[in-house]
């Protein structure tokens, strides 16, 4: 398999419009159209109901999951397997399938990490469940699984590469949340709807 192909194939694993096809089949809706506009599970959850919102999340981290899991399955070079990864979540985030209007890639992004860097985000995933628990912001619980899994590959002594990739990929997940964010606001602004 060409190994260009690979970044291919997760881009189109990551623009499988999940929370979307939920939306048109439970509710005959665009998600997009529903509570913050957002095409994730964050916003299924609130809008499609919470065992919904959880199943999307899972199938959403398997999108980021597999994308990987490929690229070591044939044995990619890691440059290829880290830019597959990326373009899951590019993929998400911008699916060709709907005029790349996508999610934010929160769920996807912490699948990738965890093929990556298993044991580092299953040790970082019990404080951030808990603050998901307690404070019940997935914003917040995210922030703090990120910030935490660059303290915890430091002291595991993870190579530099994946290192700066597990920071860069939630960089991307924050700029584009922030991003849309930003663009409702001046939308609403404007006056347009």
């Amino acid at each position: 398999m060409a190994q260009w192909l690979l970044v291919l194939i997760g881009y189109i694993i990551g623009a499988c419009p999940t929370a979307y096809l939920f939306g048109q089949r439970l509710r005959g809706k665009d998600i997009r159209q529903m509570g913050d506009g957002n095409m994730g599970s964050r916003n299924a959850y609130f809008e499609l109901g919470h065992k919904t919102g959880i199943l999307i999340f899972f199938i959403d981290a398997a999108k980021g999951s597999l994308a990987v899991l490929l690229c070591l399955l044939f044995h990619a070079p890691q440059y290829i397997t880290l830019t597959t990864g990326a373009a899951a979540v590019a993929g998400h985030n911008w699916p060709v399938f709907l005029g790349f209007r996508g999610g934010r890639g929160e769920a996807t992004t912490i699948g990738i990490l965890l093929a990556l860097l298993p044991v580092s985000v299953l040790i970082v995933a019990i404080p951030a469940v808990a603050v998901l628990l307690t404070r019940k912001n997935v914003i917040i619980a995210s922030a703090v699984l990120f910030i935490i899994l660059l303290l915890v590959n430091w002291w595991r002594h993870v190579p530099g590469m994946l290192v700066f990739y597990a920071i860069a990929l939630p960089v991307m997940v924050g700029l584009t949340h922030f991003s849309r964010v930003w663009r409702a606001q001046r939308t609403v602004g404007n006056g347009e709807t």
